[in-house]
This record gives structure tokens, C-alpha cells and sequence, in this order.
């Protein structure tokens, strides 16, 4: 099987990073702190942690006891979430170019914000799902 290559950047291009492999379909996560994070909810794929290589000094931050996020410090672009595990959530925007990701479904929807409804047909999770979340 060939493996996939795909790449992406921050806004500045401060950071940069290329993934080896195969990304999981997007999840959008409207949890507390992708919003507050992204100004909206979170939208992001991932990737095994062996298969992410970035260049750029990426700036993190304990948004937990168990997680950190991960962003360019010159211009402040959302890029990573990390949970520890096998895989790192990348932010589906700063991916370069067509990816052919599809949205998987939505995560945390209790937490979602007020101003906007859920109105695709796509699983809807109050809270996360590890299904959804895994590859």
C-alpha cells in the first residue's frame, strides 16, 4: 500500500509540518475550549504520532491536566491537540491543498454554543466519542 503525503502550514508559515500516512476523517468538536480556541468549534483529523513531522517552533499549551494545543507563537494559527495518545488532532484548516477528508461527525455537542444550531445529518455525540475519534 503506498502511503499517503499530505501538508500544511500555520497562517504566517512560521510552522510547517507533513504527515506520512493515512489522516482520519474530521471531526467537529464543539467543546468549551475549541471554541474558545478557534472562535467557532473545532474542526480536525489526525494522525499516528509517528507519522507527523513538523518544522517551526510550535508553541504549547496545558489546556488540561491530560491534553495540550498546540500554535504558532508569531502568528497565533490553532494547529495541533494533543491527548497523549497514539495519534495528534491537526486542525483541518491548515492543511494545504485538496485533502479529500470528509466531516465525520460532531463531538461535545452539549457544549456547543448558543448562536448556532447542528443541522447536517452527521452523528451527533454530546460528549466525546472514541469511536468517532479513532481512525
Amino acid at each position: 500500500m503506498m502511503s499517503e503525503r499530505h501538508r500544511g502550514s500555520c497562517l504566517c508559515g512560521a510552522v510547517k509540518y507533513q504527515v506520512r500516512g493515512s489522516l482520519r476523517p474530521v471531526v467537529a468538536c464543539h467543546c468549551v475550549q475549541c471554541r474558545k480556541t478557534s472562535g467557532h468549534y473545532g474542526a480536525a483529523t489526525s494522525a499516528a504520532r509517528g507519522d507527523l513531522k513538523i518544522a517551526g517552533d510550535v508553541k504549547w499549551f496545558a489546556s488540561s491536566g491530560t491534553a495540550r494545543r498546540g500554535f504558532c507563537p508569531d502568528c497565533g494559527s490553532s494547529m495541533f491537540w494533543d491527548g497523549g495518545g497514539e495519534n495528534i488532532s491537526i486542525w483541518a484548516g491548515t492543511l494545504d491543498g485538496q485533502t479529500d477528508l470528509q466531516l465525520r461527525g460532531h463531538i461535545f455537542a452539549a457544549d456547543k454554543g448558543s448562536y448556532y444550531e447542528i443541522t447536517d445529518d452527521l452523528p451527533v455525540y454530546p460528549q466525546a466519542d472514541d469511536v468517532m475519534t479513532t481512525k
